[in-house]
Parts: C-alpha cells; structure tokens; sequence
C-alpha cells in the first residue's frame, strides 16, 4: 500500500502550513483572549481554497479529494483549533450536504460565495434539548396554504459561526409525529426576517470560533430552499455528520501535534537534576505514548477519507470508519494536551504559552459532532448490528 501523499495533496498541504505559520498562528493567542471573530483570515483562507476543498471547481471550490482536506486542516488546527473549526463546518458539514444533496441552482447560489470565503456557513442541528439525541427535534416547519414557502418557528444552539454566518444549513421537522422521518433539511439565509441571533456563547475552547443560538420566529424560507425531498433530513444529517467526524479527527490530530511538537522543545532544553528532562524515562514514556498516538489517530483519519472517496464512488456509508477516526483522534488529542501540560508543569498552566491553550481547545473535540460516547455507540452497533 503506498502511503505517498499526491502531487496535489502534498501542495495544498504546504500552502495550508505556510498560510498557517504566516497568518494564523502570530494571532492565535489574540483571537483567543478577545473572543473576536477572524474574519480576515477566514477570507484569506477562502482565496487559498481552503474554504471548500471538496467543492467542485464549477461552484468555486478547489476540487480536490477528502484526503486533501485532512491534510489542509491539521495544518491549520496545529496553529490555532478555533480557525480548523471555522473552516471544517463550512467544509464539511455545510458544503458538503449542498454539494451531495442540492439541485443545480442551489449549489450555485449557496455554495459558491461560502467556497469563496467572502460569506461563512454553518449547520443547524442542535437544540436547547436535543443534541446526540437529533430526531427529538421541536423547531418546526410548516408548509404555507399557496405551498411556495415554509414557516419555521424553534430554536437550534451552539451553532458553530452562527454569529457571522450568511447561510444556515437548517433541520426542521415537518411532521412531529413521524419522529425523524418527519426531519427536512432547508438552506436558510440569515438576513431575512424572523432569523434572531442569541449572544456568542462564552467557551472554554476554540474562542475564536463564534457561537450562539439562533432562534425562528415566523422565518419564511421559499420551498425551492428545502435540500432534497420532504422527511430526507435526518438522513442527509447523519451522512454529513459522517464527513464532519473526519474533519474533527483532523482537527484533534493538528491540535496533538501542537501539543507534542512543544514538548519535544521543551524535553529538550528543560534541565533538572543536572540533565535535559527528555533523558528521564518516565518523560520518555510519555512522549513514546504521544508519538505512537498521533499516528495512529492519523492512518485511522487518512483511512477515513480514503475510504468517503470510495463510498462517493460506489455508494454506501462511512459510518464506522469516520466514528473510529474521530473518537481516536479526539482522545489523542486530549491525552497529549494532557501530557504537554505535565511535561511542562507549572509553564503548561500559564497563559504565558500556548499548552494551556491547547489543553482547552482539545476537550471540545470530544463533545461536538457527537461525544466519545455516541461514537462508541455508533461503532458497536455497526459491528453488532444490535440496537
């Protein structure tokens, strides 16, 4: 099996790592006190292509494969996680759901000026009540009496971008009673009438990635804005959530790298007891535990995308393998944030550097696009076929 990254893949991951190291990362530790949105960098990020890789060229993405994606973000969630988070949603879940389930015209009107980086997706799931649980879903969607438009009235929360977003990519129910058959995705435009942000959530992590909760009340969106048929919802949200865990493993992997790249440093030139600390065992034993788990996270992750190229070749789901690789890469990501702050000690839990950071961007992998927990769930009842 040959390993080699492509001529294309291996470019777009060198311009992501010099964009990175150029632009991200002399402002993480800004954005990250201020909370402030990155909206010159996100821009710059969508002139770079980094804003719709996947997106065919034809509605202004770059046109290239899953793999490339993975490579393009790590280099971005090793400078600062909150920009990774900003570009995986539009990516992956917001993108990539016209991109898979859109009609022509839709694709040209919502995915082009998101792929350009001159607007910001996001992705309506969540609700106030229901997050791993998305078919106990209340925001709803009524069909009007002439048929032409839907009344949305609910609220979603934690909306990654909700604050800056142009368009949501928005789930709905048209029919409580058939529970998640009744779910019908809709491509909404956060201008109109009736679509009421919240305040930005004051996170733990990723502070640069806005957050809040959107409310509808009365929203009309033109039936011609529905993303497939009627009851399709659940279904195109849960395969986007597939291709969204790839993203998030992507992003726990940059983050572990950042981590064990300082610690590597620090083991290095760090003296006690007369002797660089990297020469104590049980340093050593932690930075072995580091190494085998960053790459390990990584093949699972590469393997993941390989195989949604696949899957968007043959058919079928990547169910499994974007659950594997999202759950390993998250906990490796916490455990080296974990061990990075040990290695340094006291320096690890000053704001003086970045370990601390990293600490707090690693958890919030662990929670969104599904917790470690639904993951395990996911995994056991593919491989069981038990529910």
């Amino acid at each position: 099996m040959d390993f080699r990254l492509t001529d294309d893949q291996l470019m777009i991951q060198t311009a992501a790592r010099e964009f990175a190291t150029r632009e991200i990362a002399p402002s993480a530790q800004r954005f990250d006190e201020s909370g402030e949105f990155p909206t010159a960098n996100i821009r710059k990020a969508g002139e770079l292509g980094f804003m719709a890789v996947e997106v065919p060229e034809a509605y202004g993405g770059s046109g290239l494969d899953p793999i490339s994606f993975c490579v393009m973000l790590e280099e971005i969630a090793a400078a600062d996680a909150a920009h990774s988070t900003i570009i995986s949603v539009n990516n992956s879940l917001y993108c990539n759901a016209i991109v898979q389930f859109g009609n022509e015209a839709q694709k040209q009107q919502f995915v082009r000026p998101i792929a350009s980086g001159a607007e910001v997706g996001c992705y309506g799931l969540t609700e106030p009540q229901s997050g791993s649980d998305a078919g106990n879903m209340r925001t709803r969607a009524v069909r009007t009496a002439n048929g032409t438009h839907y009344t949305v009235n609910g609220k979603k929360s934690w909306i990654t971008s909700g604050p800056v977003a142009r368009y949501m990519l928005l789930f709905a129910t048209v029919d409580p009673a058939k529970g998640p058959k009744g779910v019908t995705a809709f491509v909404v435009d956060a201008r109109e009438a009736g679509y009421l942000r919240g305040k930005t959530e004051p996170k733990l992590g990723i502070r640069a990635s806005a957050t809040c909760e959107i409310e509808f009340a009365d929203y009309l969106v033109p039936a011609a804005n529905r993303l497939g048929a009627e009851g399709q919802g659940f279904q195109i949200a849960m395969t986007v959530l597939d291709a969204g865990r790839i993203g998030i493993a992507s992003q726990s992997i940059g983050i572990a790298r950042a981590a064990y790249g300082a610690s590597l440093h620090y083991v290095r030139e760090r003296k006690a007891f007369g002797s660089a600390i990297g020469t104590f065992q049980m340093i050593q034993a932690k930075i072995a535990d580091m190494k085998c788990r960053i790459d390990a996270a990584r093949l699972l992750t590469l393997r993941a995308a390989w195989n949604k190229a696949d899957c968007a070749r043959r058919g079928g789901r990547n169910t499994t393998e974007a659950s594997v690789a999202k759950l390993f890469a998250s906990e490796t990501a916490m455990f080296c944030a974990h061990q990075a702050v040990q290695i340094h000690g006291g320096l690890g839990y000053s704001k003086e550097m970045p370990i601390e950071r990293y600490f707090r961007d690693a958890k919030i992998t662990e929670i969104y696009e599904g917790t470690s927990e639904i993951q395990r769930l996911v995994i056991a009842r593919q491989e069981t076929g038990l529910r």
